[in-house]
């Protein structure tokens, strides 16, 4: 559990959009993993099917709540050192970068933010993520190809998505 505690409870914020609902979501996702052991396919990646197990879950609780997500996801900060440090002016157009970025991810649908995060939030692999989501490899590709096209409008300010 304490391995995969912080990836699961990521996977249900992009899901939930809430700190309380995700961490809940991801314990309840664990329960449910630990009840369904018998059912994990030998050899099989544990991480994917956890993260199945827990973003089932996440959609779960939030249909119930019935509302919509207003994810915040965070980007790590760039934190150069020595000579390498930006500019001022590098950094603020940096900075607003990342918050158009964050505010296009916010619009997107929650299939587009789930694949985006998974494999560059997470670093998953093509093929965890197709265990993670349930889809073949080929369909990995297409959805993250098509999430990340539809970021690259929304953050170019071209189209606006609302779900």
């Amino acid at each position: 559990m304490r391995r995969y505690q912080a990836v699961a409870t990521r996977t249900a914020y992009v899901i939930t959009g809430a700190t309380a609902d995700a961490e809940e979501a991801a314990q309840d996702g664990f329960t449910k993993a630990y009840f369904a052991l018998d059912r994990f396919r030998a050899g099989a990646p544990f991480r994917p099917w956890l993260l199945r197990i827990v973003a089932n879950e996440a959609k779960n609780r939030r249909k119930a709540a019935g509302r919509r997500p207003t994810v915040d996801l965070s980007v790590a900060e760039d934190r150069p050192s020595g000579d390498t440090a930006l500019s001022p002016e590098a950094a603020a157009l940096a900075s607003e970068r990342r918050e158009s970025v964050l505010t296009a991810l916010r619009q997107l649908r929650e299939e587009d933010r789930l694949v985006i995060a998974y494999r560059y939030f997470f670093e998953l692999s093509e093929a965890e993520m197709a265990d993670a989501l349930g889809v073949a490899k080929g369909t990995v590709k297409s959805r993250l190809s098509r999430a990340i096209a539809r970021l690259r409008q929304l953050a170019a300010g071209e189209v606006r998505l609302d779900g």
